[in-house]
């Protein structure tokens, strides 16, 4: 990942250009390895790189030839090879980035620019010739963004990887929402993303294919592997987690054994075939935990069946206490279930980062695309339960990949996402959701689970272990050790009197916190974002109580846990 920070038709570009590069600094824990600036007519554009493809060449802002085009990227583009073979010899490329794409594919196809692209990604790009600017985000939303303005300085629009490098300068910031471009010719945001699932009032009646359901994973997660450094995968033991790492360890496994088919390209060619992928001789694998926590005891049978270097972490609560207020910042959220999850995961980011690891396969979308959070064992219908996926996947920016992001980015690593693949989501969202049902004699995530088991299959070398693949769902946050979250409790019991709590500040207006726990976080988060914009970009989990979901986001307290309390 890296952090970008622009800012286009600013009345005074070069008096605020100092301001600006300090705002770009805020964000550098993103891009430790890299600074560079863009200053052209009335429009900034910085840059802070994580340099992960095309090391050598890669700084950005990236420019055209004359540099009447300058573009500022944050992600990876996993079809750039492609892209660079169907172009040919229209547009010459200055470096080996992955990124670059962008410039001529805007020069091709205008604002529809990011309909050709395959990865994840947040962008703006700035023509000096139409003194326009647009920018964009991928399809979900897993690389963060924002947009934010001045009152003070009508007419300009600013972006930043991060709320923080706005919060300063912008009195009104928004989430970017994924899946648009901005185009400054209109100062319109326009939804590009329009794929055949969105609609989650139409109900899907594909077929189930299991072994689509496969090949699809695997090829998301082959594309992943696109790295010039040393990567790894984020294991808890669960399901998810636990799958990916398997299927990377064999694709890492391929590819050191393939040829390349692009040259000195790292990518993935027409044909499927990963080139270039740089990793150790094996594969590492990385866990947290509490002494003795479920996750690391899974995380550790899943390494040994897999065969990864295994680096298992522990972390006791005060360390989790102590990290809290920095995780806020960095999250810039106050939401209970993403701060509880997000915590361990961003002390294990820094433990991988010293390890010199810059990248990292996570397992982020699966519960929301297949519904395996338990509380969707309480569906009412087929219909009820495919909404309430779409919903859930449509909200995944202000969730689940604002947790992945931030965490990892926070220490300057990178997560990837297979489970949030375009094809991956086209395949699965239109499955029909009978088959996803969690019903007798069918546990949460049957079908992913299925299409896995190699069981029926003669010769076949299992995924995974047995109890494994068919391991019942357990939140981050509670697998880490239950006595993570009564820890939190108890902690806000402490800091959060009876008083206190019985008065909300008055600044909060409608959205007041209903537990101890969910005030303590709110006070922190105001204490490094105090302005009432800063707080409406963030989206509070709220229970589906008419499914029997409780106030407490954790999985146990959902009667169908095994432990529930």
């Amino acid at each position: 990942m890296c952090g970008i920070f622009a800012c286009h038709h600013h009345p005074d570009v070069i008096s605020f250009k100092p301001k600006a590069l300090q705002l770009s600094k805020l964000i550098r824990h993103r891009g430790p390895d890299w600074s560079g600036n863009f200053v052209k007519n009335k429009t900034i554009i910085a840059h802070e790189r994580l340099a992960i493809v095309g090391l050598d060449s890669g700084a950005q802002p990236l420019t055209n030839d004359d540099e009447t085009l300058a573009l500022g990227v944050n992600g990876e583009i996993y079809n750039h090879v492609i892209i660079r073979h169907a172009l040919g010899d229209s547009y010459k490329f200055k470096t080996q980035s992955d990124c670059e794409v962008i410039i001529p594919l805007y020069l091709k196809y205008d604002i529809d620019c990011p309909n050709h692209l395959d990865g994840m990604f947040a962008f703006v790009l700035y023509d000096a010739v139409k003194d326009r600017m647009i920018a964009s985000r991928d399809p979900i939303g897993i690389t963060s963004l924002y947009m934010g303005r001045s009152s003070t300085c009508p007419g300009a629009v600013f972006f930043a990887s991060e709320m923080k490098s706005l919060s300063e300068v912008c009195d009104d910031i928004i989430t970017f929402p994924p899946g648009h471009i901005y185009d400054s010719a209109t100062d319109k945001l326009t939804r590009y993303f329009n794929p055949s699932w969105w609609d989650g009032e139409k109900i899907p009646s594909t077929p189930l294919d299991l072994l689509a359901i496969r090949k699809s994973l695997e090829a998301a997660v082959r594309k992943r592997l696109m790295s010039e450094v040393p990567y790894g995968v984020l294991l808890s033991g669960g399901l998810d987690s636990s799958l990916i790492a398997s299927i990377a360890a064999r694709e890492t496994l391929k590819a050191q054994g393939g040829t390349s088919t692009s040259g000195n390209l790292t990518g993935v060619d027409e044909e499927g075939h990963l080139s270039g992928a740089a990793s150790w001789p094996r594969l590492h694998s990385y866990a947290i935990g509490l002494p003795g926590a479920p996750d690391l005891i899974a995380a550790q049978k899943v390494a040994d069946y897999i065969g990864t270097i295994h680096h298992a972490h522990t972390f006791t609560l005060q360390e989790g206490l102590d990290a809290l207020s920095d995780v806020i910042y960095h999250l810039e959220t106050y939401d209970v279930t993403t701060i509880r999850a997000s915590t361990p995961m961003y002390l294990l980011s820094r433990k991988i980062k010293a390890q010199g690891v810059k990248m990292v396969l996570s397992g982020e979308g699966s519960d929301e695309i297949f519904g395996g959070y338990l509380y969707f064992g309480s569906a009412p219908s087929k219909e009820a339960f495919h909404t309430e996926t779409i919903q859930r996947v449509k909200n995944l920016h202000l969730a689940d990949c604002l947790r992945a992001n931030k965490s990892t980015c926070a220490w300057g690593l990178e997560a990837r996402v297979p489970f949030l693949d375009k094809a991956f989501l086209e395949l699965v969202l239109n499955i029909d959701p009978e088959e996803k049902l969690i019903k007798s004699g069918k546990i949460e995530k049957y079908i992913l689970r299925k299409a896995f088991d190699t069981t029926d299959e003669p010769g076949a070398t299992p995924y995974l272990p047995h109890e494994i693949l068919w391991r019942q769902k357990e939140q981050f946050s509670d697998g880490v050790g239950y006595s993570w979250i009564d820890c939190l409790k108890d902690s806000a019991e402490k800091f959060v009197s009876d008083e206190d709590f019985a008065t909300p500040k008055p600044h909060w207006g409608d959205d007041v916190p209903t537990t101890k726990e969910a005030y303590w976080y709110r006070c922190m988060f105001d204490e490094h974002f105090p302005t009432k914009t800063c707080a409406e970009t963030v989206m509070r989990w709220v229970p589906k109580a008419d499914w029997g979901c409780a106030e407490d986001p954790s999985g146990r307290f959902v009667k169908s846990h095994v432990s529930a309390v």
